[in-house]
């Protein structure tokens, strides 16, 4: 089907332009959301006489989504998700998700306008782009990670998606827990205790499995 573009669409063209597109996308799509005309004489006619009004309420949107942008872009977002020693998610992060954060920040975007290719599925920053209009895009980076205290950790450049970041937590829990006996020797006691209630627990789940 060819359709007269009433604004610019990524990979298309611009505003007035005629293209030919597949036919459900432009009924489904193009044509209901008002972004496109059947290229007729009609409404080609139709066009030309509406051309400059077109072209006003383009530039008016595009002046509202740029001021927008300016606060948008370059925010960063924390989603904290359950996930395992490797960072993999137990389950994903969508774009409806991505909206429902920006939108409980004062920002109100539809998940059709988070331009994301796949879920995220790992712990992690990740950039995320927004169209706010055809022609304006605002990145943000979206924190997801296991607890605040992670994202804090992961937004100062660390690395927990990996088996050795996990072993450093670790052993920073062990040195907190030094800190709080003056007598090393009971520091270590205490390591060596909890790493034995550890192994007792290990055992008891083998036997229940057994």
């Amino acid at each position: 089907m060819e359709v007269i573009l009433l604004e610019r669409i990524p990979r298309l063209g611009q505003m007035g332009d005629v293209v030919r597109v597949k036919d459900g996308f432009a009924r489904n799509f193009l044509l209901p959301q008002g972004k496109a005309l059947r290229a007729n004489d009609a409404n080609k006619a139709k066009f030309d006489t509406q051309r400059v009004e077109l072209e006003a309420r383009n530039l008016e949107r595009k002046n509202e989504a740029s001021a927008v942008s300016d606060k948008l872009d370059g925010t960063t977002y924390v989603l904290v998700r359950a996930a395992g020693e490797t960072g993999q998610l137990y389950g994903s992060v969508a774009a409806r998700d991505i909206a429902a954060v920006l939108d409980d920040n004062g920002f109100k975007i539809g998940r059709s306008q988070v331009n994301l290719n796949t879920p995220i599925k790992v712990i992690g920053l990740h950039q995320v782009s927004i169209v706010l209009h055809p022609e304006v895009e605002s990145t943000v980076t979206i924190n997801v990670a296991r607890s605040e205290d992670e994202a804090e950790r992961q937004a100062k450049g660390e690395d927990l998606s990996s088996r050795a970041a996990m072993e450093a937590f670790e052993d920073e829990q062990d040195a907190d827990l030094a800190e709080l006996f003056d007598n090393p020797e009971e520091a270590a006691e205490a390591l060596t205790s909890e790493a034995g209630e550890g192994e007792e627990e290990a055992g008891s789940e083998e036997e229940d499995k057994a």
